[in-house]
């Protein structure tokens, strides 16, 4: 067996709220919509990947998900347009990772980083 794709799913009674973020901020295509559960993401192939953690580095929380962009400074400028406070960073991990920690619209703690 060799497992294919890891979802994320996310719990809110107002499913149309994710389109602001995960849509219009981070530029994620709608990938299925049937009115009570919305997929983002994009076509490109994808890396199976589950991380688990007991703190985010550098004493950070947790984050509920991380996202890897190949632009932080556009993605920052987004979430900042979007009205989204920025809860950590920008910042240059020791592990060579630029990331800023940020909430999506049900609250969930957003890792937005870069390899550097």
């Amino acid at each position: 067996m060799k497992t294919l794709r890891i979802v994320a799913n996310i719990a809110t009674p107002d499913v149309a709220a994710a389109k602001r973020f995960y849509e219009t901020v981070l530029g994620l295509d709608t990938l299925m919509d049937h009115g009570w559960l919305v997929t983002y993401g994009t076509d490109a192939a994808a890396r199976v990947q589950i991380s688990v953690a007991s703190e985010g580095g550098s004493g950070t929380p947790v984050p509920d998900l991380s996202v890897e962009v190949d632009d932080l400074d556009e993605a920052l400028r987004r979430v900042r347009a979007g009205g989204f406070a920025i809860e950590y960073g920008p910042v240059t991990e020791p592990w060579q990772v630029r990331r800023f920690f940020t909430r999506d619209p049900f609250g969930r703690l957003v890792n937005i980083l870069t390899h550097l």
